[in-house]
């Protein structure tokens, strides 16, 4: 079967720069910034003066910087960043030498000296620009750089200065805009410049534009004049910025419009006369769709504004929502916000938080260096979930911290996690940084953590951190509160959950005569074997909060005790033996908890009561989440597991359900090879029906997010295991499809009934299905052929239609199906026991044909060796691989250490199945009998 969850779910100074020698813990040594092109340290900019002339229609544009820089050290050359394609072709250094040459010349007796370019030196392997003078400038020479340049804007990315269009509806004609996005290391594709975060100073910049369009900068126009050459054209001068890296320079030039209400709210800063001016703006057609935007914007500055403590630092903001906008994340320009539309004019508020928190954390405050570019991430996206949820909106994020928290859970318990992908490391890592920082901020106290980062804030504006000044700062704060002791600091506490790719989990036993519990500490181990090297050597600053049935206080977040990287440690005067306690309530530490069985039973007989309303919703999720997932990794029974759901039967807070879909998914997948698996289908059906019945088919006028999706989530299980009317509906909508008169020109089904059909549906429906992919028209979306075949291969229940399937595209060779096809095929088998099995009986049939076929194709090989052979889980799949690799043996070429590697794994899946089926079995055929249902 398709994996039903993953199908629902496809869901970073005029000032010298200090010298600072301090290493913050790097977090992503591997990321490729780490490694860019460092400049030399001799000299370093004080300001810039920027000219920038864009010809939309041509796709050019021309370009001058001025900057004025200081000599550090004594040299001849003077470094840039600049990429190639910018032709830098007038080049001017003129040096500015005291009258008296002493060092007590004012200012004012300055005089400019011209100094001669002897040559200009480009690295074909890096992006740096080297002029070198025909003398030497000593330490504290100024000068000033003055490059004229030629450039190209492209259409197909939205990075540097980039221009784009659209068209107007009511003129039928092509609109050209041109914006800039720089973030992290791009200005050097729109101007030579010092391109590097530490460097912060203050910039002035000038663009040109025709007097029909509207240009947008970091600040306020400062003055307009007309240009000579051009009589419909104009400069704007802008006012000069703060100090700010080269990343924040931002420019739109555009024939966008804005709602006038926008700009006449302006938004009074507390405790000063400074009016921030906020407009919102897009092509004209468009600009109905973004009403709200202001209000939002309002809100979230004020919220950020209070946690912070201190005002909006500029003297206006403009959001714009670009169309065809490409990059993957809004463009973050300091006073100047891109988003694409979708963004802008959703419902949600998160896309907005999360640019503005940057205005404070990374425009104001930077980061030094892009080692310490992930902690301001994971910060930033802290201050973001901190200001979603403030700001008390209808949408789905309400249940932060519970879907990250889940997600890296799965990872960081991998026994290699991330595999070998960058982004996923940069991604999970950054995660588990942001509920370092949530921890924080309840064991702290949310009082002491708010005014150690406005300690940071207030230090460190205008200027570049490490993030040993964010955890200075909030120790110095902790200390001075009284709420941390003084042997320990924050930066030991943070250190030992950033630099491990690693959780732990806390194992709690309690001795119940002695009213004593003992805690302990190892690595949070998921998947099987459990055989990860060095594990006894990770140890963590953990957090005990307790809670205690007979003093419930879910609101005191302070800790009990701190485990200081101990293995072990003793609690005295716990409550009696019928009362149960909990530890790490509200997932406050990102850290599963175990208890012992009696302390297991307590709980999930206390949820079935009317007193579980007492324990808060995301506790609950807690609970029934750490209890599935350590039955999954065989640290518990899963008769206690399955226990822990049947609260659920009264259950209705979409938050406490929230974790019930992924396990559902996991365990169905794991165990649908065996005979249990109908029977757990029935239980699901049995636990969901009442609620989504109660839920019913239709969204309700101003229900949350949550509600729909616990809805949509409920329906795409049910269907999953076999719900009449789930498959009725979708027969039915299929057949609108079936009965239509060209149903190769589209697809009038949605896709959520498409799988139901493949795989409760008629072999009729299946092959028409199959039609429709072989037929598929080019000049439809290929992406719904993608997703038509996914189906095909994925749902069906019936082995003969997968069977069929594999017959026409390797045996028959059928040329409407590409390698691609062949490869997602065999990718998708490997979702359902049918669907590997019956791949694996393919393969065994036609050993002979296949590798025939397959002798040139070495990845399609290797891929099919992969998806027949690696999924088993129980004795029988081993006994099948087991015999075809003896068979076989000299046969498999490349993909023999596919095979030995599979066989280890089966022998550990099998295990796991011995030990649990049966007490999944046994607890499945009670349930089933109470509540008198037919397996």
């Amino acid at each position: 079967m398709l994996s039903f969850f993953k199908a629902f779910t496809l869901l970073i100074f005029l000032v010298t720069v200090e010298a600072r020698t301090r290493r913050s813990i790097d977090l992503i040594a591997a990321h490729s910034l780490v490694a860019d092109s460092r400049l030399p340290r001799e000299i370093s900019p004080n300001s810039y003066n920027l000219e920038i002339a864009p010809q939309l229609n041509e796709g050019t544009f021309n370009g001058r910087i001025r900057i004025n820089v200081t000599w550090q050290e004594p040299t001849d050359k003077i470094t840039l960043h600049a990429y190639e394609n910018l032709d830098i072709f007038k080049i001017i250094v003129t040096q500015f030498v005291p009258d008296d040459e002493t060092e007590k010349a004012s200012p004012k007796s300055l005089l400019p000296t011209q100094i001669r370019v002897l040559k200009t030196q480009r690295d074909p392997k890096t992006p740096l620009y080297v002029i070198h003078l025909e003398k030497v400038a000593n330490r504290g020479t100024q000068c000033e750089i003055d490059l004229t340049y030629k450039g190209r804007m492209f259409n197909d990315t939205s990075e540097g200065l980039f221009r784009s269009s659209y068209v107007d509806p009511q003129t039928k004609t092509q609109k050209w805009f041109a914006a800039t996005h720089l973030r992290p290391n791009l200005a050097r594709k729109v101007f030579p410049c010092f391109d590097e975060p530490e460097y912060k100073v203050p910039f002035v910049i000038n663009v040109a534009r025709h007097k029909n369009m509207t240009a947008l900068s970091n600040m306020p126009v400062e003055a307009t004049k007309p240009m000579e050459e051009k009589p419909d054209w104009v400069w704007d001068r802008f006012q000069q910025t703060p100090p700010m890296s080269t990343f924040s320079v931002g420019i739109v030039i555009s024939e966008f419009d804005y709602d006038s209400s926008n700009f006449d709210t302006e938004y009074q800063k507390p405790g000063t006369t400074l009016h921030s001016k906020v407009r919102v703006w897009a092509r004209p057609d468009f600009i109905s769709a973004l009403k709200n935007v202001t209000t939002k914007v309002f809100r979230a500055i004020k919220i950020l504004e209070e946690f912070w403590g201190c005002p909006y630092p500029l003297p206006k903001l403009d959001l714009l929502a670009l169309p065809n906008y490409q990059a993957t994340r809004p463009a973050d320009n300091w006073g100047l916000l891109l988003f694409k539309e979708s963004e802008l004019s959703g419902r949600g508020s998160w896309h907005i938080s999360q640019e503005l928190a940057y205005q404070w954390l990374g425009a104001l405050a930077t980061p030094f260096w892009w080692s310490d570019a992930h902690i301001n991430n994971a910060l930033a996206r802290y201050v973001t979930a901190y200001t979603t949820v403030k700001m008390e909106t209808n949408e789905s994020f309400n249940n932060w911290p519970m879907t990250m928290l889940y997600s890296i859970y799965y990872e960081f318990s991998k026994r290699y996690p991330h595999g070998k992908s960058t982004a996923i490391k940069q991604d999970s890592t950054s995660a588990k940084t942001e509920l370092v920082f949530r921890m924080l901020n309840y064991t702290l106290g949310e009082r002491t953590f708010k005014q150690g980062l406005q300690n940071f804030m207030k230090d460190r504006q205008y200027k570049t951190f490490f993030a040993d000044d964010i955890w200075k700062s909030l120790t110095v704060q902790a200390k001075k509160d009284q709420v941390l002791k003084d042997d320990i600091t924050v930066n030991s506490i943070a250190g030992s959950w950033i630099t491990k790719d690693r959780l732990p989990v806390i194992n709690v036993t309690r001795d119940y005569d002695k009213k004593t519990v003992t805690i302990s500490q190892r690595v949070y181990l998921r998947e099987r074997p459990h055989d990860v090297p060095d594990q006894e050597k990770f140890v963590w600053w953990i957090p005990i909060i307790l809670i205690r049935e007979d003093k419930m206080d879910f609101t005191n977040s302070t800790p009990t005790v701190w485990m200081r990287k101990q293995r072990e440690i003793t609690l005295t005067d716990l409550p009696s033996d019928d009362k149960f306690i909990i530890i790490n309530p509200e997932e406050i530490g990102p850290f599963p908890v175990n208890y012992d069985i009696q302390n297991w039973n307590m709980l999930a007989q206390y949820l079935c009561t009317e007193n579980r309303v007492k324990i808060p919703v995301n506790t609950r999720a807690k609970l029934l989440h750490d209890a599935w997932n350590l039955a999954y990794a065989g640290d518990l029974s899963f008769a206690t597991a399955l226990n822990m759901t049947l609260f659920l039967k009264h259950e209705r807070e979409y938050l406490a359900w929230d974790p019930v879909f992924t396990l559902i998914d996991h365990i169905g997948r794991h165990i649908d090879s065996s005979d249990v698996h109908k029977k757990f289908q029935t239980y699901v059906r049995l636990l969901l029906t009442p609620l989504y019945e109660e839920l019913g088919d239709e969204p309700q006028d101003g229900e949350c997010e949550g509600k729909s999706h616990l809805r949509s989530s409920s329906k795409v299980f049910l269907c999953q295991a076999g719900y009449k009317p789930c498959i009725e509906e979708a027969q039915t909508a299929f057949k609108k499809w079936m009965e239509s008169e060209n149903p190769d020109e589209g697809n009038p089904v949605s896709n959520q009934y498409i799988c139901p059909v493949f795989k409760w549906g008629t072999n009729e429906e299946w092959e028409f299905g199959l039609q429709r992919v072989i037929n598929f028209p080019v000049n439809r979306k290929q992406s719904e052929r993608t997703y038509l075949l996914k189906t095909l291969a994925g749902c069906p229940n019936e082995a003969a239609k997968i069977e069929k399937l594999l017959n026409i595209t390797i045996l028959e060779q059928n040329g409407n199906f590409t390698d691609n096809d062949v490869y997602l095929i065999f990718s998708m088998l490997t979702g359902s026991a049918n669907g590997y099995t019956t791949l694996f009986n393919f393969l065994k049939k036609n050993w002979d044909t296949i590798k025939v076929r397959f002798e040139g194709k070495l990845h399609l090989w290797n891929s099919l060796i992969t998806s027949a052979t690696t999924v088993f889980k129980t004795q029988e799949g081993l006994d099948m691989v087991s015999e075809l690799y003896v068979q076989r043996q000299s046969e498999f070429g490349t993909a023999d250490f596919v095979i030995e590697k599979a066989l280890k794994n089966i022998k550990e899946e099998t295990k796991w199945s011995n030990d649990n089926l049966p007490v999944i079995e046994q607890w499945l055929d009670e349930y089933l009998e109470v509540n008198n249902a037919t397996k």
